[in-house]
């Protein structure tokens, strides 16, 4: 019996890091194509999260808007002026790995904006979606 109730503990924790852990820790939501797509509406705006720094080394991508994730969490002397010209649009979030952008989601969720994390850079440059240097 004692074998049976890990096999089923095991179990449990794999459908929660797979399935759950994305959608309870605001993991990637939108695939970069869907967000492409939501782009092309207008309602929507591509924000890249990363440090300056990462930007320079990896590029960007070509519609995102430049705000990292420490001036959300700080001063806001970026975030401020944008998210009070952007309330009515859907923010669409991407970071390195889709960790941060998650964290940004949250925040802005719970401040009452509509945000969706898209994930990674490196899964909108493999989508073959158009890039370009900072």
């Amino acid at each position: 019996m004692e074998k049976q109730n890990l096999l089923y503990l095991a179990i449990g924790l794999i459908i929660f890091l797979f399935v759950l852990r994305p959608v309870l820790f605001g993991g990637p939501r939108v695939k970069p194509e869907e967000a492409a797509d939501q782009l092309k509406t207008g309602k929507a705006v591509l924000i890249d999260v990363r440090e300056p720094d990462e930007w320079a080394e990896s590029g960007v991508a070509e519609p995102a808007v430049l705000l990292a994730l420490s001036d959300l969490r700080g001063e806001r002397k970026q975030w401020k002026p944008f998210l009070e010209k952007n309330r009515d649009k859907t923010l669409m979030l991407y970071c390195r790995s889709g960790n941060r952008s998650g964290q940004a989601m949250t925040i802005l969720v719970k401040e009452g904006f509509k945000a969706d994390n898209a994930g990674s850079f490196g899964a909108w440059k493999s989508a073959g979606l158009p890039v370009r240097s900072p």
